[in-house]
C-alpha cells in the first residue's frame, strides 16, 4: 500500500474557478433557446408598460394591498390562492421533470435567460470564443481596454433596467420612469432598483454556470425524479467508442474507430464546461447545444446525426421506452385536478370589500319607555 505524497508547503486545497468560454453553435435546440429568451425577457420588460382597463396590467400594489393581473385582482384575503398556484408550479416542474429531465434549467430559468443575453453582449464587444481568449490571455492595450469598457457598459446599463423593471411591478411603471428622471425616488425603490441590477450583473456577468453548479439545489434532488424512462442529453458509448481523429473522406469504421472523432466540440459549447461523454452529470443543464455541435460535425463528415442525442436509458439498453408509466400518471393526474379546481375557483371567486370604522362613542341608548333616542356629542 503506498503512502500519499506530503502537502508541499503553499499548496492550496481549493483551485480558483477557470472561466468559461462557450463556443458558439448553430443548430435547432439553440434557435429554440434563443427563441424563448427572446419571449421571456420580452414578457418581463414590456408587461409594466402595457394598459389594461385603464390600470397597469401586472401591478403589485403593496401599499393597497391589491395584486392587478390583467382582469383580475388579488386581494390579501386571496392569499390561498397564491399558495394553490406555488403548488401547481412545484408540481409541473416534477411532471415535467420526470418526462423530460432539466427543461427548465435549459431554456426557462433567469439564470439561463439572463446568462444567454450577456454571454451575446460579451460576444458583441468581445468577438467570438478564440478572439475572447486572446483578449483575456494579452496584454492591456487600448483595444482591449475599449473592449471591456463597452462590455462593462451594456452589462450595467442592461443590469439597471433590469432593476428598474423589477421595482415596476411594484410602482406604477410610467410614474417610476417620471421619478426616476427626476431622480426622486425614495429610499427603498433606490434600494431594490440596486439590488435587483447588482443580482442580475453578478449572476449572469460573472458567476454563470457558478449557479448552477454550487448555489441551485435543483441539480441536487432531480436525481428523485428521474426513472430510466426521462428522457435526458447522453453520449450513446456504443457507437462512439473507440473514438480517434480520422480523414473526412475516410469510410465509417476505419481502424475499428467509433463514429467520435474526438473533436472535442461537445465540450466548448457546453455553458457549465463538462464533457458529456462521461455521462449525466448534475451540472449538465440540458441546454442541449452539445446535440447541435455534434450534429454538425457529424453532417461535415456524412455520419448519420445522434451521437449526442435526447434519448433514454431504456432507449440505450433495450431500444424500447415508455412514455406513459405511473410516475407520470399520478404527477398529471394530480397536477389537472389542482389545475381545474384553480380555474373554478377563480372563476366563481366573490370579491368582498369591508371598511370597519371604529367611534369611541354610543351611537344610541335605551330610554326608560323602551325607545331608541339618538346620541349628539361632539367628539373630543
Amino acid at each position: 500500500m503506498s503512502t500519499p505524497a506530503p502537502a508541499v508547503k503553499g499548496d492550496s486545497f481549493y483551485v480558483a474557478a477557470e472561466k468559461i468560454y462557450p463556443r458558439e453553435v448553430d443548430g435547432r435546440f439553440d434557435r429554440l433557446r434563443r427563441a424563448a429568451v427572446l419571449a421571456l425577457l420580452g414578457l418581463y420588460y414590456g408587461l409594466p408598460w402595457i394598459s389594461w382597463n385603464g390600470r397597469q396590467s401586472v401591478l403589485f400594489d403593496l401599499p393597497a394591498r391589491k395584486f392587478h393581473i390583467f382582469a383580475l385582482t388579488l386581494w390579501p384575503q386571496d392569499f390561498i390562492y397564491l399558495s394553490w398556484l406555488l403548488i401547481i408550479a412545484a408540481l409541473s416542474l416534477f411532471f415535467f421533470t420526470a418526462v423530460g429531465g432539466r427543461l427548465w434549467c435549459g431554456y426557462a430559468c433567469p439564470q439561463t435567460v439572463w446568462t444567454e443575453a450577456f454571454v451575446w453582449m460579451e460576444r458583441l464587444t468581445e468577438g467570438r470564443r478564440g478572439a475572447r481568449i486572446s483578449l483575456d490571455r494579452g496584454p492591456w492595450t487600448a483595444q482591449k481596454i475599449l473592449r471591456k469598457s463597452a462590455k462593462q457598459t451594456l452589462w450595467f446599463a442592461f443590469a439597471l433596467w433590469t432593476g428598474f423593471t423589477f421595482v415596476g411591478y411594484f410602482t406604477p411603471m410610467r410614474a417610476l420612469a417620471a421619478q426616476t428622471l427626476a431622480l426622486g425616488l425614495g429610499p427603498w425603490e433606490w434600494f431594490w432598483m440596486l439590488f435587483y441590477g447588482f443580482a442580475t450583473y453578478g449572476n449572469a456577468g460573472y458567476l454563470r454556470e457558478q449557479v448552477c453548479k454550487y448555489m441551485c439545489p435543483y441539480a441536487r434532488f432531480q436525481s428523485a425524479m428521474f426513472d430510466k424512462d426521462t428522457l435526458i442529453i447522453t453520449y450513446d458509448a456504443a457507437r462512439g467508442e473507440p473514438r480517434g481523429s480520422r480523414r473526412r473522406e475516410a469510410p465509417r469504421g476505419t481502424g475499428g474507430l467509433g463514429d467520435c472523432i474526438d473533436c472535442t466540440w461537445c465540450v466548448q459549447v457546453c455553458p457549465t464546461g463538462i464533457d458529456i461523454r462521461k455521462g449525466l452529470q448534475i451540472e449538465c443543464i440540458a441546454c442541449a447545444a452539445c446535440i447541435d455541435a455534434c450534429d454538425s460535425v457529424m453532417d461535415r463528415i456524412g455520419y448519420p446525426r445522434g451521437l449526442v442525442r435526447y434519448t433514454t436509458q431504456h432507449a440505450l439498453d433495450h431500444g424500447t421506452t415508455h412514455v406513459v408509466r405511473p410516475r407520470i400518471l399520478v404527477y398529471g393526474a394530480i397536477l389537472g385536478i389542482l389545475a381545474i379546481g384553480f380555474a373554478v375557483a377563480l372563476a366563481l371567486r366573490t370579491p368582498l370589500g369591508l371598511d370597519v370604522v371604529r367611534d369611541r362613542n354610543s351611537l344610541f341608548r335605551i330610554l326608560d319607555d323602551g325607545a331608541a333616542a339618538q346620541i349628539e356629542q361632539e367628539l373630543d
